[in-house]
Protein backbone atom coordinates (compact mmCIF):
# COMPACT_ATOMS: atom_id res chain seq x y z
CA UNK A 1 0.00 0.00 0.00
CA UNK A 2 3.09 2.51 0.54
CA UNK A 3 4.01 1.88 -2.88
CA UNK A 4 0.23 2.80 -4.22
CA UNK A 5 1.15 6.17 -2.25
CA UNK A 6 4.27 6.66 -3.82
CA UNK A 7 3.21 6.03 -6.90
CA UNK A 8 0.37 8.95 -6.25
CA UNK A 9 2.50 11.23 -4.72
CA UNK A 10 5.05 10.57 -7.68
CA UNK A 11 2.30 11.66 -10.25
CA UNK A 12 1.28 14.87 -8.24
CA UNK A 13 4.98 15.67 -8.16
CA UNK A 14 5.41 14.94 -12.06
CA UNK A 15 2.31 17.16 -12.92
CA UNK A 16 3.12 19.45 -10.84
CA UNK A 17 6.64 20.29 -11.91
CA UNK A 18 5.78 20.92 -15.61
CA UNK A 19 3.25 23.37 -14.51
CA UNK A 20 5.84 25.31 -11.60
CA UNK A 21 8.01 25.69 -14.56
CA UNK A 22 5.35 27.15 -17.16
CA UNK A 23 4.57 29.55 -13.88
CA UNK A 24 7.50 31.03 -13.86
CA UNK A 25 7.45 31.07 -17.68
CA UNK A 26 4.67 33.72 -17.22
CA UNK A 27 6.48 35.69 -14.80
CA UNK A 28 9.42 36.11 -17.15
CA UNK A 29 8.40 35.95 -20.56
CA UNK A 30 10.19 38.76 -22.61
CA UNK A 31 6.62 39.83 -24.79
CA UNK A 32 4.81 41.03 -21.16
CA UNK A 33 5.15 38.77 -18.84
CA UNK A 34 1.95 38.08 -16.00
CA UNK A 35 4.40 40.11 -13.59
CA UNK A 36 4.51 43.88 -13.91
CA UNK A 37 8.47 44.44 -13.79
CA UNK A 38 10.70 47.04 -14.87
CA UNK A 39 12.39 47.15 -17.99
CA UNK A 40 15.38 48.02 -16.73
CA UNK A 41 17.84 46.53 -14.30
CA UNK A 42 19.47 42.97 -13.58
CA UNK A 43 18.97 42.63 -9.64
CA UNK A 44 15.26 41.72 -9.97
CA UNK A 45 15.45 39.13 -13.38
CA UNK A 46 18.40 37.94 -11.57
CA UNK A 47 16.45 36.95 -8.37
CA UNK A 48 13.45 35.40 -10.71
CA UNK A 49 16.33 33.11 -12.07
CA UNK A 50 17.00 31.94 -8.59
CA UNK A 51 13.85 31.60 -7.39
CA UNK A 52 13.13 29.16 -10.65
CA UNK A 53 16.31 27.58 -10.08
CA UNK A 54 15.78 26.86 -6.77
CA UNK A 55 12.07 25.95 -7.04
CA UNK A 56 12.53 23.95 -9.39
CA UNK A 57 15.67 21.92 -8.76
CA UNK A 58 13.96 19.35 -6.59
CA UNK A 59 12.13 18.57 -3.17
CA UNK A 60 9.41 15.79 -2.35
CA UNK A 61 6.29 18.06 -2.98
CA UNK A 62 5.07 16.49 -0.04
CA UNK A 63 2.92 19.88 0.08
CA UNK A 64 1.70 19.63 -3.40
CA UNK A 65 0.81 15.63 -2.81
CA UNK A 66 -1.30 16.73 0.73
CA UNK A 67 -3.42 19.47 -0.95
CA UNK A 68 -4.54 17.61 -3.93
CA UNK A 69 -5.09 14.41 -2.22
CA UNK A 70 -7.03 16.69 0.76
CA UNK A 71 -9.56 17.61 -2.31
CA UNK A 72 -9.85 14.39 -3.20
CA UNK A 73 -10.91 13.26 0.18
CA UNK A 74 -14.14 14.53 -0.93
CA UNK A 75 -14.65 14.49 -4.94
CA UNK A 76 -12.77 12.54 -7.53
CA UNK A 77 -13.54 15.23 -10.01
CA UNK A 78 -11.35 17.99 -11.51
CA UNK A 79 -11.02 20.97 -8.37
CA UNK A 80 -10.38 24.47 -10.07
CA UNK A 81 -7.54 26.08 -7.92
CA UNK A 82 -5.47 23.52 -7.03
CA UNK A 83 -2.72 24.43 -9.16
CA UNK A 84 -2.48 27.87 -8.12
CA UNK A 85 -2.45 26.57 -4.22
CA UNK A 86 -0.10 24.31 -4.94
CA UNK A 87 2.32 26.78 -6.36
CA UNK A 88 1.91 29.23 -3.95
CA UNK A 89 2.48 26.42 -1.40
CA UNK A 90 5.68 25.59 -3.00
CA UNK A 91 6.73 29.29 -3.05
CA UNK A 92 6.02 29.82 0.37
CA UNK A 93 8.63 27.10 0.61
CA UNK A 94 11.20 28.76 -1.66
CA UNK A 95 10.57 31.38 0.96
CA UNK A 96 11.42 29.28 3.74
CA UNK A 97 14.13 27.42 2.32
CA UNK A 98 15.93 30.66 1.52
CA UNK A 99 15.63 32.87 4.90
CA UNK A 100 16.74 29.21 6.31
CA UNK A 101 19.55 29.23 4.69
CA UNK A 102 20.61 32.84 5.62
CA UNK A 103 19.91 32.05 9.26
CA UNK A 104 21.87 28.77 8.85
CA UNK A 105 24.75 30.08 6.74
CA UNK A 106 23.98 26.74 4.39
CA UNK A 107 26.21 26.60 1.35
CA UNK A 108 24.20 23.96 -0.51
CA UNK A 109 20.18 22.95 -1.07
CA UNK A 110 19.06 20.39 -3.13
CA UNK A 111 22.64 19.38 -4.23
CA UNK A 112 23.34 23.27 -5.60
CA UNK A 113 24.43 26.48 -4.30
CA UNK A 114 21.79 28.18 -1.98
CA UNK A 115 20.52 31.41 -2.84
CA UNK A 116 22.58 33.56 -0.17
CA UNK A 117 25.51 31.63 -1.41
CA UNK A 118 24.82 31.76 -4.71
CA UNK A 119 24.78 35.62 -4.13
CA UNK A 120 27.98 35.04 -2.49
CA UNK A 121 30.00 33.97 -5.13
CA UNK A 122 28.41 36.91 -7.19
CA UNK A 123 29.61 39.85 -5.53
CA UNK A 124 32.81 38.56 -3.39
CA UNK A 125 33.71 41.91 -2.31
CA UNK A 126 30.23 42.93 -1.35
CA UNK A 127 28.93 40.67 1.11
CA UNK A 128 26.16 43.22 2.77
CA UNK A 129 24.62 43.46 -1.11
CA UNK A 130 24.82 39.73 -1.11
CA UNK A 131 23.01 39.27 2.06
CA UNK A 132 20.56 42.10 0.99
CA UNK A 133 19.82 40.29 -2.28
CA UNK A 134 19.07 37.17 -0.65
CA UNK A 135 16.73 38.37 1.81
CA UNK A 136 14.95 40.34 -0.69
CA UNK A 137 14.78 37.12 -3.44
CA UNK A 138 12.96 35.36 -0.81
CA UNK A 139 10.20 38.25 0.80
CA UNK A 140 9.60 38.22 -3.33
CA UNK A 141 8.66 34.11 -3.24
CA UNK A 142 6.81 34.88 -0.14
CA UNK A 143 4.38 37.69 -1.75
CA UNK A 144 4.47 36.00 -5.13
CA UNK A 145 2.58 32.73 -3.22
CA UNK A 146 0.31 35.46 -2.21
CA UNK A 147 -0.22 37.26 -5.62
CA UNK A 148 -1.15 33.86 -7.77
CA UNK A 149 -4.02 32.75 -5.42
CA UNK A 150 -5.48 36.18 -5.63
CA UNK A 151 -4.78 36.66 -9.40
CA UNK A 152 -6.55 33.23 -9.85
CA UNK A 153 -9.83 32.68 -11.54
CA UNK A 154 -11.25 31.26 -8.46
CA UNK A 155 -14.25 32.96 -7.01
CA UNK A 156 -13.12 35.94 -5.55
CA UNK A 157 -14.65 34.94 -1.83
CA UNK A 158 -12.99 31.42 -2.22
CA UNK A 159 -9.57 32.88 -3.08
CA UNK A 160 -9.45 35.41 -0.45
CA UNK A 161 -10.37 32.57 1.79
CA UNK A 162 -7.40 30.31 0.58
CA UNK A 163 -4.97 33.83 0.43
CA UNK A 164 -6.11 34.34 3.98
CA UNK A 165 -5.01 30.72 4.81
CA UNK A 166 -1.60 31.31 3.61
CA UNK A 167 -1.20 34.45 4.79
CA UNK A 168 -1.77 33.18 8.11
CA UNK A 169 0.50 30.20 8.00
CA UNK A 170 3.26 32.19 6.47
CA UNK A 171 3.04 34.55 9.93
CA UNK A 172 3.26 31.38 11.65
CA UNK A 173 6.23 30.13 10.17
CA UNK A 174 8.45 33.07 11.11
CA UNK A 175 7.17 32.89 14.55
CA UNK A 176 8.07 29.34 14.53
CA UNK A 177 11.93 31.05 12.84
CA UNK A 178 11.84 32.89 15.90
CA UNK A 179 11.20 29.70 18.11
CA UNK A 180 14.01 27.98 16.38
CA UNK A 181 16.81 30.58 17.08
CA UNK A 182 15.42 31.05 20.84
CA UNK A 183 15.91 26.54 21.34
CA UNK A 184 19.39 27.33 21.26
CA UNK A 185 19.89 29.77 23.84
CA UNK A 186 20.47 28.18 27.56
CA UNK A 187 19.89 24.94 28.55
CA UNK A 188 18.92 21.75 26.44
CA UNK A 189 15.11 22.36 25.88
CA UNK A 190 12.44 20.08 27.01
CA UNK A 191 10.73 18.40 23.89
CA UNK A 192 7.69 19.80 24.45
CA UNK A 193 9.89 23.50 23.28
CA UNK A 194 11.04 21.22 20.33
CA UNK A 195 7.26 20.42 19.44
CA UNK A 196 6.57 23.68 19.29
CA UNK A 197 9.29 24.93 17.25
CA UNK A 198 8.09 22.02 14.90
CA UNK A 199 4.22 22.74 14.92
CA UNK A 200 5.05 26.62 14.00
CA UNK A 201 7.83 26.30 11.59
CA UNK A 202 7.19 23.62 9.12
CA UNK A 203 3.61 21.85 10.52
CA UNK A 204 1.39 24.24 9.93
CA UNK A 205 2.60 25.12 6.75
CA UNK A 206 3.88 21.58 5.25
CA UNK A 207 0.63 19.58 6.55
CA UNK A 208 -2.23 21.51 7.94
CA UNK A 209 -2.17 24.49 5.33
CA UNK A 210 -2.00 22.06 2.33
CA UNK A 211 -5.28 19.72 4.09
CA UNK A 212 -7.66 22.65 4.48
CA UNK A 213 -6.20 24.63 1.49
CA UNK A 214 -7.38 21.08 -0.82
CA UNK A 215 -10.69 21.33 1.19
CA UNK A 216 -11.24 25.13 0.49
CA UNK A 217 -10.64 24.59 -3.43
CA UNK A 218 -12.96 21.56 -2.96
CA UNK A 219 -15.52 24.51 -1.75
CA UNK A 220 -15.67 22.59 1.90
CA UNK A 221 -15.14 24.53 5.13
CA UNK A 222 -12.20 22.86 6.94
CA UNK A 223 -13.39 24.47 10.38
CA UNK A 224 -15.68 21.65 11.66
CA UNK A 225 -12.70 19.21 11.44
CA UNK A 226 -9.85 21.35 12.47
CA UNK A 227 -9.43 19.52 15.67
CA UNK A 228 -8.53 16.04 13.42
CA UNK A 229 -6.54 17.94 11.07
CA UNK A 230 -4.55 19.16 13.34
CA UNK A 231 -4.14 15.82 15.04
CA UNK A 232 -2.98 14.77 11.87
CA UNK A 233 -0.63 17.35 10.72
CA UNK A 234 0.81 17.80 14.67
CA UNK A 235 1.95 13.94 14.66
CA UNK A 236 2.78 14.07 10.87
CA UNK A 237 5.13 16.63 11.26
CA UNK A 238 6.87 15.29 14.14
CA UNK A 239 7.33 12.14 12.55
CA UNK A 240 8.71 14.32 9.80
CA UNK A 241 11.02 16.59 11.48
CA UNK A 242 12.32 13.11 13.28
CA UNK A 243 13.29 11.29 10.48
CA UNK A 244 15.28 14.88 8.82
CA UNK A 245 17.12 14.88 11.95
CA UNK A 246 17.95 11.63 11.70
CA UNK A 247 19.17 11.85 8.28
CA UNK A 248 20.89 14.97 9.12
CA UNK A 249 23.21 13.27 11.24
CA UNK A 250 23.13 9.70 9.80
CA UNK A 251 22.00 9.82 6.27
CA UNK A 252 23.83 9.27 2.96
CA UNK A 253 24.97 13.13 2.23
CA UNK A 254 24.63 11.71 -2.05
CA UNK A 255 21.55 11.23 -1.34
CA UNK A 256 19.95 13.74 0.91
CA UNK A 257 21.28 16.50 -0.99
CA UNK A 258 23.54 18.32 1.11
CA UNK A 259 26.15 18.52 3.74
CA UNK A 260 25.15 16.13 6.87
CA UNK A 261 25.98 17.16 10.50
CA UNK A 262 24.37 20.80 9.77
CA UNK A 263 22.39 20.82 13.21
CA UNK A 264 25.79 19.51 15.19
CA UNK A 265 28.07 22.21 13.72
CA UNK A 266 25.38 25.03 13.96
CA UNK A 267 24.81 24.29 17.52
CA UNK A 268 21.40 23.40 16.91
CA UNK A 269 19.40 21.54 19.43
CA UNK A 270 17.15 19.28 17.01
CA UNK A 271 15.52 16.17 18.53
CA UNK A 272 19.08 14.20 17.14
CA UNK A 273 21.05 16.45 18.89
CA UNK A 274 19.38 16.30 22.04
CA UNK A 275 19.00 12.77 22.53
CA UNK A 276 23.03 12.99 21.88
CA UNK A 277 23.31 15.13 24.59
CA UNK A 278 21.05 13.47 27.15
CA UNK A 279 22.75 9.99 26.53
CA UNK A 280 25.21 9.01 28.95
CA UNK A 281 28.39 9.56 27.68
CA UNK A 282 31.46 9.37 29.48
CA UNK A 283 34.17 12.15 29.90
CA UNK A 284 35.88 11.46 26.97
CA UNK A 285 33.26 10.80 24.79
CA UNK A 286 31.48 14.30 26.53
CA UNK A 287 34.93 16.37 25.09
CA UNK A 288 34.31 15.13 21.72
CA UNK A 289 30.50 16.35 21.82
CA UNK A 290 31.42 19.64 23.21
CA UNK A 291 33.95 20.36 21.09
CA UNK A 292 31.78 19.91 18.30
CA UNK A 293 28.61 21.42 18.65
CA UNK A 294 28.48 24.94 17.31
CA UNK A 295 31.62 24.88 15.55
CA UNK A 296 31.08 25.44 12.13
CA UNK A 297 34.66 24.06 11.38
CA UNK A 298 33.70 20.74 12.58
CA UNK A 299 35.43 18.13 10.04
CA UNK A 300 34.19 14.90 8.94
CA UNK A 301 36.48 12.97 10.51
CA UNK A 302 35.26 14.91 14.08
CA UNK A 303 31.63 13.97 12.86
CA UNK A 304 32.20 10.03 12.18
CA UNK A 305 33.45 10.22 15.73
CA UNK A 306 30.02 11.56 16.57
CA UNK A 307 27.94 9.93 14.65
CA UNK A 308 29.65 6.33 16.24
CA UNK A 309 29.52 7.58 19.77
CA UNK A 310 25.55 8.35 18.64
CA UNK A 311 24.97 4.73 17.36
CA UNK A 312 27.01 3.67 20.85
CA UNK A 313 24.20 4.92 22.80
CA UNK A 314 21.52 4.16 20.45
CA UNK A 315 20.36 7.28 19.24
CA UNK A 316 19.66 6.43 16.17
CA UNK A 317 17.93 3.88 16.84
CA UNK A 318 15.64 5.92 19.46
CA UNK A 319 15.08 9.00 17.14
CA UNK A 320 13.73 6.39 14.52
CA UNK A 321 11.64 4.83 16.84
CA UNK A 322 9.88 7.82 17.79
CA UNK A 323 9.48 8.67 14.23
CA UNK A 324 7.81 5.22 13.60
CA UNK A 325 5.39 6.08 17.19
CA UNK A 326 4.42 9.23 15.72
CA UNK A 327 3.76 8.03 12.40
CA UNK A 328 1.66 5.33 13.89
CA UNK A 329 -0.16 8.12 15.58
CA UNK A 330 -0.74 10.17 12.24
CA UNK A 331 -2.28 6.90 10.31
CA UNK A 332 -4.50 5.69 13.26
CA UNK A 333 -6.09 9.64 13.05
CA UNK A 334 -6.65 9.45 9.50
CA UNK A 335 -8.00 5.77 9.43
CA UNK A 336 -10.76 6.96 11.33
CA UNK A 337 -12.08 9.08 8.46
CA UNK A 338 -12.96 6.32 6.30
CA UNK A 339 -16.35 7.05 7.66
CA UNK A 340 -16.98 10.49 6.12
CA UNK A 341 -14.35 10.91 3.18
CA UNK A 342 -13.74 8.83 0.33
CA UNK A 343 -11.40 5.57 0.51
CA UNK A 344 -9.00 5.93 -1.58
CA UNK A 345 -7.84 9.56 -0.69
CA UNK A 346 -8.22 7.98 3.53
CA UNK A 347 -5.54 5.14 2.76
CA UNK A 348 -3.28 7.43 1.14
CA UNK A 349 -3.14 9.56 4.35
CA UNK A 350 -3.01 6.29 6.32
CA UNK A 351 0.20 5.41 4.19
CA UNK A 352 1.85 8.41 4.18
CA UNK A 353 3.66 8.50 7.25
CA UNK A 354 4.89 5.38 7.06
CA UNK A 355 6.93 6.47 4.04
CA UNK A 356 7.44 9.79 5.77
CA UNK A 357 9.44 8.07 8.55
CA UNK A 358 11.33 6.09 6.36
CA UNK A 359 12.44 7.90 3.59
CA UNK A 360 16.08 8.84 2.68
CA UNK A 361 16.08 12.32 1.66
Amino acid sequence: MITAALRRAAEHQRRFDARFAAYFDTLTDPAGGALDGPQHGRFPARALDLLRDMSLRGGKRLRVTVLHEAAALVTDQPVPGLEEAAISIELLQTHGLIHDDIIDGSAVRRGAPSVPYAYRDEYPDRPDTALGLAVLAGDLAAFLSLRVLLTSDLPPGRAAAMAAEQADVGATTVIGQFLDLERDFGPVPDLDFLHAVTEFKTTRYSILAPLRLGLLAADVDPAPYDRELRRYATALGIANMLRDDWLDLFGDPAVVGKSLGSDLRSGRRSYAVRALLAADTDGSERKVLDAALGDPQCDDDTLDRVRAIARRHGVDRSVQADADRYAREASTVAGAWRTRWRADAVTFFEHMPAWTAARDH
